[in-house]
């Protein structure tokens, strides 16, 4: 939500597109989400600029090798820095930029096949948890955009909204965000 409403533009086009494909039904379903394109490049985006999880689990090198010219010695423990890789400019075109169309073409997934795009990890010790978060994240997100408007409190301005995060095991913001939402489709049992 935070990327939302940093970008007006995008949050616009995500509830245009919820309301198209769900055309006044009283909620979100499960086979809506499946055809809401957008909305999934969105979730693809967060994930890329705002992991969960800034390193992913470390790995013990089995054997003595050679990694970007440098010697890594067995029993090495290596830490892979999925943040910085997920933001690295020799990656991604403006990759300091919230653009979700980045993910148009389809070609890039979350499973960890594309390493310059590993929010979830990657091979056998990818996260077990994807499908259901990847699942939970665009329905909530969806059913967010399609029952409601959203502003930032004081009508502040997007630009004024502090993206600052906090760093840790996990990664988060460093303050809460706080929205106030305006019903738009009333909410049904």
């Amino acid at each position: 939500m935070s990327e939302l409403m940093r970008n007006p533009r995008v949050m616009e086009k995500a509830q245009n597109e919820v309301q198209s494909i769900l055309k006044g039904k009283p909620s979100v379903t499960e086979a809506d989400v499946a055809n809401l394109k957008y909305l999934k490049m969105i979730v693809k985006e967060t994930h890329r600029l705002h992991p969960v999880l800034p390193l992913l689990i470390p790995r013990e090198c089995q054997q003595t090798c050679q990694i970007m010219g440098y010697d890594v010695p067995q029993g090495s423990v290596i830490f892979i820095n999925s943040w910085a890789i997920m933001r690295d400019p020799k990656h991604w075109d403006d990759a300091e930029t919230f653009k979700p169309e980045r993910f148009e073409d389809g070609e890039i997934d979350l499973k960890g096949t594309n390493y310059e795009f590993t929010p979830f990890g990657a091979g056998r010790r990818i996260c077990p948890g994807l499908a259901l978060a990847q699942a939970s994240i665009e329905f909530m997100l969806a059913t967010l955009l399609y029952h409601f408007d959203w502003e930032l409190p004081n009508r502040a301005a997007p630009e004024e909204l502090d993206m600052t995060e906090e760093m840790g095991i996990t990664i988060r913001r460093k303050k809460d965000l706080y929205l106030l939402p305006t019903l738009r489709v009333p909410l049904t049992a």
